[in-house]
């Protein structure tokens, strides 16, 4: 018995996604190649980005694909670990940001200065 909390990606489950919705899925086949292509930015660096962004989302499929990708195109280990560093700092950075919002909120509950007295 399997202790995954996600079931495994397979080919059959590819194979339904596809039959169930072929146009969409050829767009997004064809939308997610071009977007890894080489361009711009390496694909190394892309695959960095991804990883990143995976870790983010918290997708695992993404971070297993994405991570194993970036191997296949020459990042290091320590590349890899470093993109999910800057991940969480953009996680915590977010949440720390968003503060803002919560402060802004204690703030106008307590009512304009004259009416505390």
């Amino acid at each position: 018995m399997s202790n995954d909390i996600f079931p495994q990606t397979t080919t059959e489950l590819a194979a339904i996604r596809k039959k169930l919705a072929p146009d969409i899925h050829e767009a997004f086949t064809n939308f997610s190649a071009r977007v890894f292509a080489e361009g711009a930015l390496p694909v190394k660096m892309k695959q960095l980005i991804a990883v990143a962004v995976a870790h983010v989302t918290q997708c695992p499929y993404c971070i297993r694909g994405h991570t194993k990708a970036a191997l296949r195109h020459g990042a290091t280990s320590e590349e890899i670990m470093e993109a999910i560093w800057v991940a969480a700092e953009m996680r915590a950075g977010g949440a720390y940001a968003h503060s803002a919002l919560a402060l802004d909120t204690i703030e106008k509950a307590k009512g304009p200065p004259e009416a505390k007295s």
